[in-house]
């Protein structure tokens, strides 16, 4: 019986949600987002920890203690300070110790207690920190202060093997993860909604988009309650409630905004020839002209025999070649209003290269038929 009414229910429930779903999707302008992908709060940061300890336990892939003296020095320091003292002159020859850098970054509001993602990564010539342990190790802020405390058993996503001069190694072997390996010591200071100001910095400099922001800001929660300081940072007055000011904050993040379109840029890759562009690029009319010019040098060993008994000796001279190819030049004409991607397109066609093609958009660019910024990575 309840299988009949559920099934009786399916052609309504499908019915309902084919009229909702096109209203949830026109309840949002089209191209619009949300001010949390557009801004961030002035004083909610992350900061980065740094911590220097030592990884034991390895399966001899540790430093060479020979090459890297801080590791023994590390290790001395450390026996001394658990009660255990070396007699003088000692040389320590240690396979299973690797000198270490911890890295992690504190969220904000984090709490004492609180535990942290941390990244292990090996400053001396250990081989591998596959299967050690990080022992207690203090991590520190900017202003030297101990804000955690990191150990625990190193995760290595990789593997390599050695036998007989032949070697093997996938991934990266020198760094390794500990999953919630650091404990929070000391919490941040925040000044989140001091003097019942919050401060929305957006991602990139742009008065039209702060603009925009400040408007709609304003018309959901009225007049006056936001105002651009410049084309980045944007005030905003929030509730004196600390309860009240997380709601008023999260609500005010889900507010959509169209953003103003971003300056015209192409970015070049010089190594890789990737060309990347935006919508708003364009072209006037221009006549590019391509051509190719190779040149090859070969050098190819003759060997002079002498007669048997004539006393003369074997030289050995080298014959030169040089060829010069030039293929035939090409000239292709770019009518204003066209998109970079189809010229782009066309240049490959006519096989040019992406060296050819660096080049080329270069000499638009200064022939000002190619309206936008050119930046080379």
């Amino acid at each position: 019986m309840r299988l009949g009414r559920a099934a009786a229910l399916a052609p309504a429930m499908a019915m309902a949600l084919a009229l909702t779903l096109p209203l949830l999707l026109a309840s949002a302008p089209a191209g619009a987002e949300r001010i949390k992908d557009l801004a961030s709060i002035a004083g909610v940061r992350q900061n980065q920890l740094l911590g220097y300890g030592l990884v034991v336990g390895l399966d001899g892939s540790g430093d060479q203690t020979t090459q890297t003296p801080f590791t023994v020095q590390s290790v001395v320091s450390m026996l001394q300070q658990l009660g255990v003292n070396l007699p003088q002159g000692t040389s320590l020859q240690l396979k299973n110790v690797a000198a270490v850098m911890v890295t992690a970054s504190l969220p904000a509001f984090a709490q004492p207690g609180q535990t942290l993602d941390i990244t292990v990564s090996s400053m001396g010539n250990a081989k591998s920190l596959r299967g050690g342990t990080l022992l207690m190790t203090p991590l520190k802020g900017a202003d030297g202060q101990v804000y955690g405390m990191a150990q625990g058993n190193v995760l290595v996503g990789g593997v390599g093997v050695a036998a007989g001069g032949s070697s093997l190694q996938v991934n990266h072997l020198s760094v390794g993860k500990i999953s919630g390996g650091a404990t929070v010591e000391r919490a941040v200071a925040s000044a989140l909604g001091e003097n019942n100001l919050i401060k929305l910095e957006l991602n990139t400099t742009d008065f039209a988009t702060a603009s925009r922001v400040v408007e709609a800001i304003n018309d959901k929660y009225g007049s006056g309650i936001a105002y651009a300081l410049d084309g980045r940072v944007i005030r905003v007055q929030s509730p004196s409630s600390s309860d009240q000011r997380v709601a008023f904050i999260g609500s005010l993040e889900d507010i959509d905004v169209k953003p103003a379109r971003q300056a015209a840029k192409v970015i070049m890759n010089a190594r890789t020839g990737s060309v990347v562009m935006n919508q708003t690029v364009t072209l006037d009319t221009c006549a590019i002209s391509h051509g190719n010019l190779s040149i090859s040098v070969s050098s190819e060993p003759q060997v002079s025999q002498p007669n048997p008994l004539s006393g003369g000796r074997t030289v050995v001279t080298q014959n030169s070649q040089v060829d010069i190819k030039k293929d035939g030049g090409k000239v292709m004409l770019v009518k204003g209003g066209a998109s970079l991607a189809e010229v782009v397109k066309a240049l490959n066609a006519i096989g040019a290269t992406p060296q050819d093609l660096l080049a080329i958009l270069q000499a638009m660019k200064a022939a000002g038929s190619l309206r936008a910024e050119l930046e080379i990575i």
